[in-house]
Order: structure tokens, then C-alpha cells, then sequence
């Protein structure tokens, strides 16, 4: 699948989002395997990421381009999964309780990849370097108070 298709797949799955969660899922267990399917996405092309970052693999510029525009892209899905009655999984009841300190979290990480992307697109490794470190602290501090182990 080229990288244009899966913008495009994204982009269609990302108007989706948009809608009330009510009217997109039928059954609570589709809502959590909704968001834990977009957090695993995104999950696999940030670690793409994380190795350059770390070092651990080659630094490839277009590669992280790529990867940085998809978990950019995929950062703005999961959130429709999180609806009112879509209680379970691995999120905490505190998600329903503190709504805007969730959302805060969710539009934090959705700003804080498009800086990725941003950076990625620069070809600069230390501007990487640095904005998946940025990127990966939001992911733990959302991570950290709202999902159970």
C-alpha cells in the first residue's frame, strides 16, 4: 500500500471521527477495539521513530517523514472511541470524570505531532531527536493518568 493511499485511508478514517461516537459504534467493544487499534498504529510508526531517534536504527530522512505524517495523522483518531458509555478496555474511569483534563491531553498530543511532522519534514535529526522526546512525554503523561496496565 503506498504512502499516498494510506494518507488518503487516514484522512476518510479521520472524518469518521468527527462523528458522535454514538452514531459510529454499535456496541461498546467496538469503540475500545476502535481506539486501541489507532493507538497501536500510531504506537508502531512513532517506535519507527523512536529508533532513529535513539539511535538504535539508520537515520532515514524520507522514512521519517513518512512515519511523522502518519502519527500525525493517526493522532487525531482515537478520541471518537472515547465517547460517552464506551467505558473499558484499558482506560480508566477518570477519562469520563475528568473530561477536560482528557481532552487537554488529547489536543496536547495532537499539537505535539504535528510539531513532529514539522520536524521530520526539516530532515534535521536533533530536531527529531528532540520533538519525539516532547511527543513521547505527552504519550506517558496521558498514558500515566488515564490508562490502567
Amino acid at each position: 500500500m503506498t504512502v499516498r493511499l494510506v494518507h488518503l485511508v487516514l484522512a476518510a478514517a479521520g472524518t469518521l471521527a468527527a462523528l458522535p461516537a454514538s452514531a459510529q459504534f454499535a456496541k461498546t467493544e467496538d469503540a475500545i477495539h476502535y481506539r486501541q487499534s489507532a493507538m497501536f498504529l500510531q504506537s508502531q510508526h512513532f517506535g519507527r521513530l523512536a529508533a532513529m531517534a535513539n539511535g538504535r536504527v539508520p537515520f532515514d530522512a524520507a522514512a521519517a517523514q513518512a512515519n511523522a505524517d502518519l502519527v500525525a495523522t493517526i493522532s487525531k483518531l482515537p478520541w471518537a472511541g472515547f465517547g460517552p458509555g464506551t467505558e473499558g478496555g484499558k482506560a480508566k474511569p477518570e477519562i469520563w470524570k475528568e473530561q477536560a483534563k482528557f481532552k487537554e491531553l488529547s489536543d496536547k498530543l495532537q499539537a505535539d505531532t504535528d510539531k513532529l511532522a514539522a520536524a521530520a519534514k526539516g530532515g534535521n535529526l536533533d530536531a527529531i531527536k528532540a520533538q519525539v522526546a516532547q511527543t513521547g512525554d505527552t504519550c506517558k503523561s496521558c498514558h500515566d493518568t488515564f490508562r490502567s496496565r
